[in-house]
């Protein structure tokens, strides 16, 4: 079983600043309750009160119930009418789609930026692992895995795929909490950085099968420790 230290397992949510009164707050809600969901601050099995919600954001009921529906849409809560609302538990079928679906994206975009050789967008992506790296150092599992969706956004802006990265990023709430309960493993966070300066290598050479090479083997890892995972933290996964 898991340690404390090594993930969270708070039941409630931590005391939120308020919401930005210029913005919609619905989506302010679902992106921090996302956020949470994600870095296991709310674990599978959480409970999520809809009025204790209204009260932390200093908001009505409304954008919590649309927050809550986006989510339940992404397969992270699960809602039982006239019950209650919980995280759901890690979804291993969706994780496995949403890795096919990310490693099938990201190998063309590292070949078609491998191609293009741009040494200046590599230099970006050095900046990127090195603050990676600094987190890594620093045992802040939040701000690196920040840091590694701030990585893998910059290849789909560098090309011009934005819109591909929001579908994918939606898809990707089961897999990423498998990378969270993953990413405390010895070794986890160096091996994540080490890929990365090798992708970057790659492009910034103008070698796209090996930047292909390596991106497969960095996508790959977690799912190929599943089992460990699961032998770890048999009540956060189904199926």
């Amino acid at each position: 079983m898991a340690t404390p230290q090594s993930v969270p397992r708070r039941a409630t949510p931590r005391s939120a600043d308020r919401l930005d009164r210029d913005r919609q707050a619905a989506p302010q809600v679902f992106e921090r309750l996302r956020g949470m969901i994600i870095s296991l601050e709310l674990p599978p099995g959480s409970p999520l009160s809809r009025a204790a919600l209204a009260t932390q954001f200093g908001v009505s009921s409304t954008p919590i119930r649309d927050a809550l529906m986006r989510l339940e849409e992404e397969g992270l809560v699960d809602v039982f009418p006239q019950y209650a609302t919980v995280v759901s538990q890690v979804d291993v079928r969706r994780a496995q789609q949403a890795h096919f679906l990310r490693q099938a994206v990201e190998l063309e975009i590292v070949r078609m930026l491998a191609l293009r050789h741009d040494r200046a967008f590599t230099a970006e992506l050095a900046a990127t692992i090195a603050r990676q790296q600094h987190y890594a150092k620093a045992g802040d599992f939040e701000k690196f895995m920040a840091a590694d969706n701030e990585f893998h956004s910059q290849l789909y802006a560098a090309a011009d795929k934005q819109d591909i990265w929001s579908l994918v990023r939606s898809r990707s709430g089961h897999i990423d909490r498998l990378r969270r309960l993953h990413l405390p493993s010895p070794g986890k966070a160096q091996d994540i950085v080490r890929h990365h300066k090798l992708i970057a290598k790659a492009i910034g050479a103008g070698e796209p099968d090996e930047a292909q090479k390596h991106l497969r083997t960095h996508l790959s890892g977690t799912l190929s420790e599943l089992a460990a995972i699961r032998a770890r933290y048999p009540e956060y996964l189904s199926n």
